[in-house]
Formats: structure tokens, sequence, C-alpha cells
């Protein structure tokens, strides 16, 4: 037992150092993140995943290494889709530039708490019926199409249940009262902007999570794997939407990809039972539709006047 636990504390020990790191030394004072600084901190935690990777090809063998490079390629791919909506989000609420870290870190913490509760949820479900893993690709395949269709993806904050709940009890401040998410005065406790940002973003997240835990459940069943592989990426979200910011709406076919991508591990899902799609082919798989909308982008940019 404590050999299996090993791994689960040496990662979560692993993760609470780099965001004590994170808040503690680099992020104290709330700035606004430079592209030089995301794109540092991006390569930080993209050779961070890959050294893990090493570590996983060493302990368990290539096979799982594979699942686990396969896993983090998937959620990486699709937290793009993330960075859309907090653009949105962003602008909706005129959140100030040098708040958007803070907001991002605190929306991390929630999310490794619900994608964990997903996560093993979703490994219980298929181990103890095996029919899900069907509905799991068919709702894949169907969400793939459904993104594939939908031309501009549009969020309404002002429509989020938890948002009315809160404004029905909790009075608000009209600023932003120095990057704080409650005040209090005469008594009274005080929700900011930044509070309703926060819990926008954080049930964005779950939304999200619907559609990424099935992919990456797709690829495999080890919650370990799934978790870790899944972090990796969540912790990479925050330096890669700051350093694409600015460029991430001319990859206007990405959503094309996503959809693809979502669709593909669908049907992996759904065949399973009679074939059984080697790892490292998923993963070239992934790799090139990935690879392709992007370059598409660049090679057919958008017309100004649709955009």
């Amino acid at each position: 037992m404590t050999a299996q636990l090993m791994p689960w504390i040496l990662f979560t020990l692993f993760i609470v150092v780099m965001l004590a790191i994170d808040l503690g030394i680099f992020n104290r004072k709330s700035h606004e993140v430079s592209v030089k600084e995301a794109l540092a901190w991006s390569g930080v935690w993209v050779a961070l995943a890959l050294a893990f990777n090493a570590v996983v090809y060493f302990w368990q063998g290539q096979e799982v290494a594979v699942q686990f490079f396969t896993g983090y390629v998937v959620e990486k791919s699709l937290s793009i889709d993330n960075i859309f909506v907090f653009l949105q989000v962003f602008a909706y609420f005129s959140v100030p530039a040098k708040y958007q870290h803070k907001i991002l870190f605190w929306g991390v913490l929630g999310a490794i708490v619900m994608r964990a509760v997903f996560i093993f949820a979703g490994v219980a479900l298929m181990r103890e019926f095996h029919w899900i893993i069907y509905v799991f690709g068919a709702f894949l395949v169907i969400t793939g199409i459904k993104m594939a269709l939908q031309k501009d993806k549009e969020i309404h904050p002002e429509k989020n249940p938890l948002l009315k709940v809160l404004k029905r009890f909790i009075p608000l401040t009209s600023d932003y009262e120095g990057g704080r998410f409650f005040v209090k005065r005469n008594g009274l406790i005080l929700a900011t902007p930044l509070a309703l940002v926060l819990i926008v973003i954080e049930t964005t997240d779950i939304i999200f999570a619907v559609d990424s835990i099935p992919a990456i459940l797709a690829i495999t069943t080890d919650p370990f794997i799934v978790y870790s592989s899944n972090l990796f990426a969540i912790m990479g979200l925050r330096a890669l939407f700051f350093a694409l910011a600015g460029v991430i709406k001319r990859f206007h076919y990405i959503h094309y990809g996503l959809a693809a991508i979502l669709a593909f591990v669908g049907v992996k899902m759904l065949v399973s039972e009679f074939y059984k799609l080697p790892s490292v082919v998923a993963l070239v798989v992934i790799a090139v539709i990935l690879a392709f909308a992007m370059l598409a982008s660049a090679v057919w940019p958008q017309n100004k006047k649709a955009a």
C-alpha cells in the first residue's frame, strides 16, 4: 500500500512546492505578465512535463510513457479552448491585466480538486460498468461534431447560476479593491468583481472537464497517469494564456483541429473492444491533426471582415 501511495505523495508534494514557488516567490505582488515571462514559464512547464515523462519511461516502460505523453498532448491541445474563454471573461468583466494571473492561479487550484473528482469518478465508472466506455466514446464524437459545426463559441457570464445566487445574498463592490476577492465594510462582507470572475472561471472549467476527462480516459485508465498528465497541462495553462493571448485569435482553424481530436479519441473508445489502437499511432494522429490545424491557420489567414 505504501509503495502504491508513494508516487501520489511525491507528485502532490511536487505540485504544492511549485505552487508555493509561483505564488510566494515569483508572483507575490500583482503585476502584468509580459510575453517574455509567459514564454519562459511555458518553457519551464513543458520541460518539467518532458522530464516527468522520462521518469515514467524508466519506471513503467515505453507503453505507459507514450500514454502519458499522448494524454498530455490531448489535454494541452484542449486547453487552447480555455484560452478563448478566458479572453472573453476578462474582456466582459474588464479585468485589469495585473490581476489576471491571480485569477488563473486560484482557478488552477480549484481545477486541481475538480479534475481529481472527475478522474476518479470516470475511472471507477469504467471499471465497474464497462459499457460506459461506449457512452463516453459516443459523447466525444458528438461533442467533436458539434464543435466543428459551431462557428463562434460565446459565453454569457450574466447567465451563470452561481453568479445569480452570489448577487442575491452577498452585496457587491463596484471596483476591484486592490485585487481582493472580498472586503469588509461597516460589518458587512462585500464581494468584489474579482470574486465574480473567479466563479465564472471555475464553473467553465467544470464544463471543459466534462469533455477533456473522457478524452484522456480514451488513452489510458491508469488514475495516476491520467491525473499527472492532466495536472501538467493545467499548471502550464496560465503561462500559455499570457504567451498566446495576443495571437490566439489568428489560429482560427484550431477549433476544427480540437473537434477532430475529440472525434478521433471518441472513435478510438468505441472500437477499443474490437481493435486496440497502438498508443504511438494515436499520438501521431493527434499531433498531425493539431499541426495541420495550426498550419492551415497560418497558410489561410482569416478574412478581417469575417473576423
